[in-house]
């Protein structure tokens, strides 16, 4: 009779369960994904798990500066001796959008090409540990790379805005008025479309589980690790600043 999984059958039976460093309660795999097939591709549609973006990479700060690589599936492949690939080229890609402040089609050219591969809509879970073995690219005092692995709630999608906008990084479950027009499935909302329930607070939270950043801002020194949980509302009187500790 066949079986279906979310597990690889290459991944070994002792890394099958984990130990939690909180409790020490046993935790048992549910996905896993070694990598270990050469030359699997991961444009859309071509994997079950995965899905490499074709797409810019639309996210732009408060300063107004954004990312500067466009992201292309082919960035992204399994290598011969079983590893995951992700590659960043120097090479230009020019497309047309709308620009929603001009109301009207511009067109915009990147010089750098990157990877990003995504589980979204594809395979979701609600809570438990998540291990990654990675190598970083980049040197620990050059600027202009930021690798990192992260998680992001199924009601949004990574770099398409129009998904996270006032979802990301709510996880609130209260009816505040002051806040509602900013949370759009918000829990003083009386009826919340696409079958989700009433008067329950909904959103997009995001936590880093890995990321570098290179020594260069702030001028702490040494490389450090992105390690963050996204939430809203925030608490300002706990809110840590860069490169410092939280309270």
């Amino acid at each position: 009779m066949a079986t279906s999984s979310w597990i690889d059958e290459d991944t070994p039976e002792a890394l099958r369960t984990t130990k939690s460093l909180v409790d020490g309660s046993t935790y048992h795999l549910v996905m896993s994904d070694e990598f270990n097939v050469p030359d699997r591709t991961f444009t859309d549609g071509h994997d079950p798990t995965w899905t490499a973006l074709d797409k810019s990479d639309d996210d732009y700060s408060a300063s107004g500066g954004g990312s500067l690589h466009f992201y292309n599936s082919s960035m992204v492949s399994t290598t011969p001796d079983g590893m995951l690939t992700i590659q960043s080229i120097l090479e230009d890609t020019s497309w047309t959008h709308l620009d929603l402040v001009k109301k009207e089609q511009v067109t915009k050219t990147t010089h750098f090409k990157s990877g990003m591969i995504q589980s979204w809509n594809k395979f979701c879970f609600t809570g438990g540990i998540i291990e990654v073995d990675v190598i970083l690219p980049g040197e620990p005092d050059i600027g202009g790379l930021w690798p990192a692995m992260w998680l992001l709630g199924n009601l949004g999608r990574a770099t398409y805005e129009a998904s996270t906008n006032n979802l990301w990084p709510w996880s609130y479950d209260k009816c505040d008025r002051k806040k509602q027009d900013s949370q759009s499935i918000s829990a003083c909302n009386k009826a919340n479309h696409f079958g989700l329930n009433k008067e329950q607070g909904r959103g997009a939270t995001a936590g880093d589980s890995g990321g570098a950043l290179p020594a260069t801002e702030p001028p702490i020194m040494l490389p450090y690790a992105d390690l963050t949980l996204q939430v809203a509302p925030g608490i300002a009187e706990n809110r840590p600043q860069s490169g410092s500790q939280p309270v």
